[in-house]
């Protein structure tokens, strides 16, 4: 039986509800990326998300937007707004766009999934614009800056480089000179893009463009 090819796909959420989005989706099946920073919380933060764990628990629930070692409490914090991306089949995302849209008589939409540029079909992510975004995000580094695809436009594009040393060993993007300095920028096509902190020049290795 021929396997159903799976591609990744950016939604955009409503109503601040991307950490339920993110689990109504993982609990049918689908597979998620949210784009996170992750804060340990202390003073009345800390005892704040402590004392709602605390009642979750008491009810056999979690909240997956805290993440709890020991006594020490993380807030994973979404690092661009409302961005969600699942991985699905074309009849999965279809599936995904009808729920988006909420129940009828209701007349308010949760979100929408992006489209192409034309609106004819929905966007498909290539699997390596995707695998290096989830690496510049999934790296710890700070310093990293977010562009909507319209901002791209105000930058010029340099030369395509792979980083060789460093915790973002092995990524791949173009080197861009944004307000006086030159970031490596990794971009997810007509949706978002990430620009890394200085990386030293010793660190890239010139590749040709794919």
């Amino acid at each position: 039986m021929e396997e159903v090819r799976q591609n990744w796909y950016a939604l955009k959420v409503f109503y601040n509800k991307v950490f339920e989005m993110e689990d109504r989706l993982s609990g049918m099946g689908y597979e998620t990326y949210l784009a996170c920073e992750k804060v340990q919380l202390k003073g009345e933060e800390h005892i704040q998300a402590a004392k709602k764990l605390s009642r979750l628990s008491q009810d056999n629930r979690e909240d997956h937007r805290y993440i709890r070692q020991g006594p020490v409490i993380f807030e994973r914090r979404p690092m661009v707004s409302s961005l969600l991306f699942v991985r699905a089949s074309e009849g999965g995302i279809k599936e995904i766009s009808e729920m988006l849209k909420g129940p009828a008589d209701l007349n308010k939409p949760e979100g929408f999934v992006y489209r192409s540029s034309d609106w004819q079909d929905f966007s498909v992510i290539p699997d390596r614009q995707m695998t290096m975004f989830i690496l510049i995000t999934n790296s710890g580094e700070s310093g990293l800056r977010f562009f909507s695809a319209d901002e791209l436009s105000h930058f010029q594009k340099g030369d395509m480089v792979r980083v060789t040393e460093g915790p973002l060993k092995g990524a791949e993007g173009y080197v861009r000179r944004i307000k006086k300095h030159h970031r490596l920028l990794v971009s997810i096509e007509g949706v978002v893009a990430v620009a890394t902190s200085y990386i030293p020049p010793q660190f890239l290795e010139k590749i040709a463009d794919k």
